[in-house]
């Protein structure tokens, strides 16, 4: 499954549409008012589908997923030199980025292909591509996407 990730250009807070390779809205995420980011995920039919929650006061960026409103687990920035990692304590899946933070893969802990995500470049906002093999991993995936752009975006504040 292959999925387009697009930041709103003018919003107050971060927004973003999810569309599929025929221009169909997927998702739509809408950011919240909180100390932190605090990112809602909409299926299509405007239903909350999960969260993604900046946790605050924390030495490295960590950032929260709820499925719904069960708890799914924390992606933790790693403290690496040159090329981000992310840790997942979900499923024991892991994140590797390229140098210039534009490409990551999702990868799960037997090292197999969860998502690949590439960042499509000379754009006004942030977007990106998302490759997902297994259908059903494609929120989970998409979720933990916006907690890295969610992290950058903290960064470059």
């Amino acid at each position: 499954m292959r999925m387009y990730f697009k930041q709103r250009l003018f919003s107050w807070f971060d927004s973003y549409d999810i569309y599929d390779e025929q221009g169909n809205t997927l998702y739509v995420v809408k950011g919240q008012l909180s100390w932190g980011h605090c990112l809602k995920i909409f299926d299509a039919f405007g239903n909350e589908v999960g969260t993604v929650k900046e946790r605050v006061l924390t030495f490295l960026p960590k950032f929260e997923v709820y499925l719904g409103e069960k708890y799914l687990g924390c992606i933790s920035k790693a403290f690496t030199f040159f090329k981000p990692q992310y840790d997942i304590d979900y499923n024991g899946w892991h994140i590797d980025g390229s140098f210039m933070e534009w490409d990551y893969k999702i990868t799960n802990a037997a090292g197999g292909m969860v998502a690949s995500i590439s960042k499509e470049l000379f754009h006004m906002t942030d977007q990106y591509v998302i490759d997902v093999p297994n259908q059903q991993d494609s929120l989970i995936a998409l979720m933990f996407v916006l907690a890295i752009d969610a992290e950058k975006c903290s960064r470059n504040d």
